[in-house]
């Protein structure tokens, strides 16, 4: 596949308050294995950002055919992440999903609807949505904005790039596209609700 996937999974978990909201269980694993193998499903090209090499995150992830990519500026916000993400990719991908680690609703099949989509409009940006058509993750970016990507900069990710786009939204289930989980009581609906 012409699509690389870049995990983002540098952040601080600030919010919630000493825990680590990537190693939390989720299916009997830390959320960052989850997601890093739902990845691998979609892509053979899958790049997760963390703090640092030696960072516990890395452990979960040992064994796992990702590429992993430090980013020691990532107290600087998701622009540090995303621009170290896009300089490490490897060849020439025709595109880059990006996919914040925290999203536990996303599934493989959410993963793939939103790659299968973007392979019949590739010079295009898709942004998965809610049902009800909220924007929200993942978002690929065609090659040609991967020059402007390597230079963001500040936790505002990716928004300036969008702002002055056309973006193709893809519907995903429920609210599949929004749920990301920074908090422990976010953690706590989250599993109340999923059993």
């Amino acid at each position: 596949m012409d699509l690389a996937i870049l995990l983002l999974a540098a952040g601080q978990s600030s919010r919630m308050r000493g825990a680590d909201k990537l190693l939390e269980s989720v299916e009997g694993k830390p959320l960052i294995e989850v997601m890093a193998g739902r990845a691998l499903e979609v892509s053979d090209a899958v790049y997760v950002t963390l703090p640092s090499l030696d960072h516990p995150r890395s452990e979960a992830l040992k064994g796992m055919t990702i590429t992993p990519v430090p980013v020691p500026e990532a107290q600087e916000g998701m622009g540090a992440s995303i621009r170290a993400g896009i300089k490490a990719l490897k060849g020439t991908p025709k595109g880059v999903m990006i996919l914040p680690g925290d999203m536990p609703d996303l599934s493989v099949s959410d993963l793939h609807h939103v790659a299968a989509q973007w392979q019949t409009s590739p010079q295009s940006i898709l942004r998965g949505a809610s049902r009800d058509d909220l924007p929200g993750h993942p978002v690929i970016f065609p090659q040609r904005v991967f020059s402007r990507l390597a230079e963001l900069r500040g936790d505002r990710g990716a928004r300036d790039i969008l702002a002055g786009e056309m973006i193709t939204r893809v519907p995903l289930p429920g609210r599949n596209a929004l749920t990301d989980l920074d908090t422990p009581e976010a953690w706590a609906a989250w599993r109340a609700r999923n059993g």
